[in-house]
């Protein structure tokens, strides 16, 4: 089971957008990355297509893993994760508030 899954809220810890919080939109196992709403933003030229225009537009890069933490979900400030089995369920909780992060 995945510590960092797609819809998750994460803060980065390091780099240039450190500090900065937002949405999991796709994670990439294999690379062990996510990419993240509005962070590692990278400027792209695009060619022209039938759907879309030529020019220069911003777009998230991924980031590793490493760099990203679960924000908690009570205060929102960066925390690890642990696992505890719920009746026959396997569930995510915050290390910093034991609050349950699945649902």
């Amino acid at each position: 089971m995945q510590k960092i899954r797609k819809g998750d809220k994460v803060v980065v810890l390091t780099g240039k957008d450190k500090g900065r919080s937002g949405e999991v939109l796709q994670v990439l196992p294999k690379e062990d990355r996510a990419v993240v709403r509005g962070v590692n933003m990278v400027k792209r030229h695009q060619r022209q297509t039938q759907a879309q225009e030529a020019g220069i537009i911003n777009k998230e890069a991924s980031i590793h893993l490493s760099n990203l933490a679960i924000a908690d979900p009570q205060d929102g400030k960066p925390t690890r994760v642990g696992f505890k089995i719920d009746g026959d369920k396997k569930v995510r909780v915050a290390k910093r508030s034991g609050v349950s992060i699945d649902g």
